[in-house]
């Protein structure tokens, strides 16, 4: 899987391994942050998170369009890391309950800008390295690398970020409860009913001892205000992730500096003019329009995917059980999760017939190691434990990492026989596999009919009789994983192969422009969360997924075409 690739690749592997890390930090707690500091409802949040995401991912259009006309790749790249850095600091400024969103506004903005210089060229930089004949046939694997190196960021994230908020609110004497930001800021605004004062007196009493209906208005305004510089401190950590990317991608420049070159700068270059590729008017255009068409389907993906950071998280929140058993915390345990997973790694290549001896003793003490420290692991555990929203976060990423080789070895296999799909075909697979995952919610939420936000309110006290168990949620996550190996990195990876040589870095942005579209059309499924019943919320997810993958088994032919 990682042999025969060039060095450049890990260069790019790492820097935007620090960068996702620290992104995906802030993404972990972004919508509870607004909720519990701002006490914005879902329709509101919705709105600041769809347009934070849509400009993370729109952006990337003029950060490619600048590369490709001014600055280059590496120098974009680089001054993107700058800005994405300064961005985070902002956003790291603590404040008290309500104060500065303005900063926070300006903050997300120079993430914004940042991300738009850094992210799409960076994926160009890695296509150059791809261009060359004795790499091209690696392109697809090269990308799915790449892609894991995002989630490999992206999976210690959550942890990080629960470990900061929670060692902040211990240190002010308080514990993290999902249910205390919006009944701690209806009761300061004085819209709280009656019943949910008293839960909150509840809820208050188990934080502060001998606690009295008098004494709910500092509590309120004291949590608020701890939680929100907890997470604001969580904010803080990408600072340190992105000095880390900063470090790795000037640092090993040398690997990657003779592939850093646009088409403008090879006409400037004497040395490189020959390698100039020139493509007819009709090829442009037929390129460009393929693309178009890929674009136009992806939306609709990310528009779905994306509501691991929205609704997903809500559900969590509000609708799944809290307390759950040993064996189904370990989903919830990043360490016991990894342990696990290194451990049934070395008895894989324990068994494989390739494997050396070597090999073989190796994978052996791996898998009696990484076993044994899951098993005490789980010895650690309660009978019963107790998890936060945001630890669901980190299932996508650990499930990209654990099945980025089962997935490249799958394709593998085909690619010998002759069968493996083209790059569009995996792309229309993945929203069918989008739909599936969807559906796991739609059953999922059966069971909760009567109790959505539109019958309800969205202000819900979590009920452990009516909650549903996590797995529904593992589920999805899983699918909705498998659905993004089949078409993210191999989007990237189209998109590369198919832009036309002058628009390189445009058309990188173009995909992450379209991503922008559809984390935009999130803010529609934020407001759908109170206006359909939650299984309604989901089938109109798996309804537009199908629909997408439809279209994309249409226009097959068309897009195999451009590729070749």
């Amino acid at each position: 899987m990682f042999k025969g690739h060039p060095r450049g690749l890990y260069v790019a592997f790492f820097s935007n391994m620090g960068e996702r890390f620290g992104f995906y930090t802030m993404f972990a707690i972004f919508i509870l942050f607004l909720q519990a500091k701002y006490g914005f409802d879902s329709g509101t949040a919705g709105q600041i998170y769809g347009g934070f995401m849509a400009a993370v991912y729109f952006l990337p259009l003029i950060g490619g369009l600048l590369a490709d006309r001014v600055w280059g790749y590496g120098k974009t790249i680089g001054i993107g890391l700058v800005t994405m850095f300064t961005g985070y600091f902002l956003l790291a400024v603590p404040s008290a309950r309500g104060e500065a969103l303005w900063l926070t506004i300006a903050a997300l903005g120079v993430i914004s800008l940042g991300t738009g210089l850094f992210k799409g060229n960076l994926q160009a930089l890695v296509g150059n390295m791809y261009d060359d004949p004795k790499y091209s046939k690696i392109r697809d694997v090269a990308f799915t690398i790449f892609y894991m190196g995002i989630n490999v960021g992206a999976m210690f994230a959550p942890t990080a970020a629960r470990a900061v908020y929670s060692y902040v609110l211990k240190g002010a004497g308080f514990t993290y409860n999902p249910s205390i930001p919006a009944l701690a800021n209806k009761f300061i605004d004085g819209t709280i009913s009656n019943e949910n004062m008293q839960e909150l007196l509840t809820l208050a009493g188990k934080q502060v001892q001998g606690i009295t209906e008098a004494g709910l208005t500092e509590f309120s305004i004291n949590y608020i205000d701890t939680l929100s510089k907890a997470y604001h401190f969580g904010f803080g950590v990408a600072c340190i992730s992105l000095i880390i990317s900063m470090i790795v991608f000037w640092g090993f420049r040398k690997h990657y500096k003779h592939i850093d070159l646009t088409e403008k700068q090879k006409a400037a270059s004497e040395e490189h003019k020959d390698k100039m590729v020139t493509l007819t008017p009709e090829q442009t255009r037929s390129r460009l329009i393929a693309l178009g068409l890929v674009f136009g389907v992806v939306i609709f993906f990310w528009m779905s995917f994306h509501q691991n950071g929205l609704t997903m998280t809500m559900f969590a929140r509000d609708y799944t059980q809290k307390i759950v058993s040993r064996s189904v915390y370990f989903w919830f345990d990043l360490w016991g999760l990894l342990s696990i997973a290194l451990s049934v790694g070395g008895l894989v290549f324990l068994i494989k017939k390739s494997s050396t001896s070597r090999t073989r003793i190796i994978s052996g003490l791996m898998f009696l190691v990484f076993g044994y420290l899951a098993y005490m692991r789980l010895r650690t555990y309660s009978e019963f434990n107790e998890f936060t929203p945001e630890m669901f976060q980190h299932l996508n990423p650990f499930f990209i990492v654990a099945l980025t080789p089962i997935i490249i070895g799958f394709f593998t296999w085909l690619g010998r026989r002759g069968k493996e799909p083209s790059s569009p075909k995996k792309i229309g697979i993945g929203m069918v596999i989008t739909a599936m995952g969807f559906l796991v919610l739609v059953l999922g939420s059966l069971s909760l009919i009567g109790h959505s936000p539109k019958e309800i309110g969205e202000i819900r006290i979590p009920d452990e009789n009516l909650a549903v168990t996590p797995y529904w949620l593992i589920g999805s996550y899983f699918t909705l994983t498998v659905a993004e190996l089949f078409l993210s990195p191999m989007g990237i990876s189209f998109v590369s192969r198919v832009a036309p040589p002058q628009y390189k870095g445009l058309m990188q942005g173009g995909w992450l422009a379209a991503t922008a579209v559809g984390n935009y059309l999130v803010v529609v499924m934020g407001y759908s969360w109170k206006n359909l019943p939650l299984w309604g919320h989901w089938l109109v997810l798996v309804t537009c997924c199908m629909i997408s993958a439809v279209f994309i088994f249409s226009i097959l032919k068309r897009l195999e075409k451009a590729t070749n």
